[in-house]
C-alpha cells in the first residue's frame, strides 16, 4: 500500500481545489491533488466565469483559452418583460465575463497546477486518516494512503473533507439542485429567466440559456430549498416544460437537447463552517455560492488562492488568516442575500410579484445599473457613479436588516477569529 505524505492535501481538482493548489505549489510547498475524476470531465455549471474570476485568473497569469467573452445580461420576468442588466468595468474587476464548458476549463486549470509541482491523484476520498491535531488525509479509492498538514477540501456541495472533519450544521444548510444541457443553437447574450408554471406562482429558483462554444448553448433549471435535499426531481420534471417556455419566448427553436447533467450547490455559505485548526474549505465545499444568481466559480477561484496563501503565511493554523479573508470578502454579502433567499422560500406567489416588478420597463431601465452590481455581487470596487451608489445604499440596507437574523448570526459565530 502507497503511503504519502504532503504539505497540503486538496481534494478536489475543480476550480477551487485546482488554484489552491497551484498558488501552494508556485510558493514552494509539496502538493497532493486528489480527484476522483480523471480529467477532463463534464460537471453541471452554467459555465459563465464573472468579471471577479477574470480577474483571479488574470493575476494568477493563467491563460484560459477558447473562453467567450460575455458582458450585458438579460432578464426575462415573469410577465415575459425584459431587462438588459449593463456589464461595467469596476475599479478591482473587469466589464466583462467568460463562457467556457468546465470540461475544458477545469482541465485547464489542473493542468496548470500539475505544471507548477503538484503531484495528481486519482482515486475517491474514503476512510478518514486522523492524527494528533484531526484529519490530516484519506484512504483513496486505489488503496494509497495521503496525507497532508494541511487539508484543503475542495471537494463540492456534499463535500468528503467537511464531513470528515464535522464541519457540517446540517439543519442549516441552504440547498439548491440544478439541471444543465447543451441545446444545438447560439444565444448573444445570457439570458436570465424567471419563470411561473402557473401564473402569479412562481417556479423557486431560476433557468437560464447562456452562450456556449461551437454554436451551441448553455440552457438549465435551478431550483432553491431550505436543508432538505428533495427538489432534484422536481426539476428535472419541471425542464421540458422550461424548455417549452424558451420557445414561446423566441430565445430558442430547438426542442433537443443532449442529457442533463445534475448537481447540488449549498449557498450563502450557511450551515457549514469553512475553516477549523489545519482543515479548509474552499468554493462549494464551503458554500460559496451566491443565493441570488447561484454563482460559485468566481468565490471559487479566490477562496482557493486565499486558503493556499493562508497556508503558506501561517502554517501552524491557516484557519485564522482564512476565515478572516471570508470574513471580509464574502460574509457581508453571504450573509443578506442567504437570509432574504430563505425568507422568500415556499413564498411563490412574493417571487412572481418581485420578478414582475423588476422586469417593469420603466422601473426595469432605471433600476438596472444597480441590479446588476448588487445581483452580482459587485458593489465593492464598482465604479463611482448613481447607480454604485444606490448598490450600496441597497448592500448596507440589506445588511442592516439581517443582521439579527439567524442566518447572520451562525455565520458570525462560524468566522468568529478564535486566536
Amino acid at each position: 500500500m502507497t503511503k504519502r505524505r504532503f504539505d497540503a492535501l486538496v481534494v478536489g481538482a475543480g476550480p477551487a481545489g485546482s488554484v489552491a493548489a497551484l498558488v501552494l505549489a508556485r510558493g514552494g510547498a509539496r502538493v497532493a491533488l486528489v480527484d476522483k475524476a480523471a480529467f477532463p470531465r463534464d460537471k453541471a455549471c452554467g459555465d459563465l466565469i464573472g468579471p471577479r474570476g477574470v480577474r483571479v485568473l488574470s493575476e494568477l497569469q493563467v491563460e484560459i483559452g477558447g473562453a467567450l467573452p460575455v458582458g450585458d445580461m438579460v432578464v426575462v420576468g415573469p410577465s415575459d418583460r425584459r431587462v438588459r442588466l449593463p456589464a461595467r468595468a469596476g475599479r478591482t474587476y473587469p466589464d466583462h465575463g467568460v463562457a467556457l464548458p468546465r470540461r475544458c476549463f477545469d482541465a485547464t486549470l489542473r493542468d496548470a497546477a500539475i505544471a507548477a509541482g503538484a503531484e495528481p491523484f486519482v482515486g475517491r476520498a474514503g476512510d478518514a486518516l486522523y492524527g494528533d491535531r484531526g484529519l490530516e488525509g484519506f484512504c483513496l479509492a486505489t488503496g494509497a494512503e495521503v496525507r497532508g498538514d494541511v487539508v484543503i477540501g475542495a471537494d463540492g456541495a456534499t463535500s468528503r473533507v467537511a464531513a470528515a472533519a464535522e464541519l457540517v450544521d446540517a439543519p442549516r444548510v441552504l440547498w439548491a439542485f440544478a439541471l444543465r444541457a447543451y441545446v444545438p443553437e447560439p444565444t448573444d447574450l445570457p439570458v436570465i429567466v424567471f419563470w411561473d408554471p402557473t401564473r402569479g406562482s412562481a417556479f423557486p429558483g431560476y433557468g437560464w440559456m447562456f452562450p456556449g462554444p461551437d454554436g451551441r448553448s448553455n440552457l438549465g433549471l435551478g431550483l432553491g430549498m431550505r436543508s432538505t435535499r428533495g427538489g432534484g426531481a422536481a426539476v428535472a420534471r419541471s425542464l421540458p416544460a422550461f424548455v417549452g417556455h424558451l420557445g414561446r419566448l423566441g430565445l430558442t427553436g430547438s426542442r433537443t437537447h443532449d442529457v442533463p447533467l445534475g448537481g447540488w450547490l449549498k449557498l450563502g455559505m450557511v450551515g457549514t463552517r469553512p475553516a477549523e485548526g489545519r482543515v479548509l474549505l474552499v468554493g462549494d465545499a464551503a458554500g460559496l455560492v451566491n443565493p441570488l444568481q447561484g454563482e460559485g466559480i468566481a468565490p471559487a477561484l479566490a477562496s482557493g488562492r486565499a486558503a493556499a496563501e493562508a497556508f503558506l503565511t501561517n502554517p501552524g493554523c491557516p484557519a485564522t488568516p482564512y476565515r478572516g479573508f471570508l470574513r471580509g470578502t464574502f460574509a457581508p454579502y453571504m450573509g443578506a442575500t442567504a437570509s432574504a433567499h430563505a425568507a422568500l422560500l415556499g413564498r411563490p406567489r412574493a417571487i412572481s410579484a418581485i420578478g414582475r416588478a423588476l422586469t417593469v420597463p420603466a422601473l426595469g431601465r432605471s433600476l438596472a445599473g444597480t441590479w446588476s452590481l448588487f445581483w452580482n455581487d459587485l458593489v465593492d470596487g464598482a465604479t463611482p457613479t448613481p447607480s454604485s451608489a444606490f448598490a450600496r445604499v441597497v448592500a448596507g440596507t440589506s445588511q442592516l436588516v439581517t443582521a439579527r437574523g439567524r442566518t447572520r448570526r451562525w455565520l458570525a459565530a462560524a468566522l468568529a477569529d478564535r486566536s
